[in-house]
C-alpha cells in the first residue's frame, strides 16, 4: 500500500542477510536481493547456474543461507555471505572432480570462495553443481 515502509532485512556479522527460514524460490530470491553490494549479482548468477544445471532443483533458506537440493534426497549445495567473500558449500565435495579447494572440519564437505572481482569459472562451477546434484544429499 502507498506510504508503507518496506523493511530491509538485517545484515548479520560479515554482511550475511537475516532471512526467515522458508522453502521454495521466494525465500532464496529474498536472500539474494538482500545480499550486500557485489554479492547480490553473484547470488543471481549462482542461482541461474544452479537452475540451468539442475532444472528440478529444490530451494530453501535455512540458518540464513540458501540451500539447493533434490526433493527427497537432501541438500547438495549451500552458500553464505562473509565480509570479503561468498562461501559455497559442497556437502559431498570430496567426491567432486576436481575437488573444490577449501577443506572443512566435516570430512566430506569442501568449500569454494568467491571474492569481489573474481573471474568466476562458470564451466567449472556448473560441472561441480551437476556432479554434486547426483550424489546423496545432506539431511539438514
Amino acid at each position: 500500500m502507498a506510504g508503507e515502509k518496506t523493511e530491509k532485512p538485517v545484515l548479520l556479522s560479515g554482511g550475511n542477510p537475516q532471512i526467515a527460514k522458508g522453502y521454495g524460490d521466494g525465500p532464496v530470491q529474498a536472500y539474494i536481493a538482500a545480499m550486500p553490494g557485489w554479492k547480490s549479482d553473484i547470488g543471481q548468477r549462482l542461482d541461474a547456474l544452479i537452475e540451468r544445471a539442475v532444472p528440478d532443483v529444490h530451494k530453501a533458506v535455512k540458518w540464513n543461507s540458501p540451500f539447493y537440493g533434490i526433493e527427497g534426497d537432501g541438500w547438495f549445495l549451500g552458500y553464505h555471505c562473509f565480509a570479503k567473500y561468498i562461501k559455497l558449500t559442497f556437502f559431498r565435495g570430496t567426491s567432486l572432480d576436481p575437488v573444490p579447494p577449501v577443506a572443512s572440519k566435516t570430512p566430506e564437505t569442501r568449500y569454494f570462495h568467491i571474492n569481489e572481482g573474481d573471474d568466476m569459472d562458470e564451466a567449472l562451477l556448473t560441472e561441480w553443481i551437476r556432479q554434486a546434484s547426483r550424489l546423496p544429499g545432506e539431511r539438514l
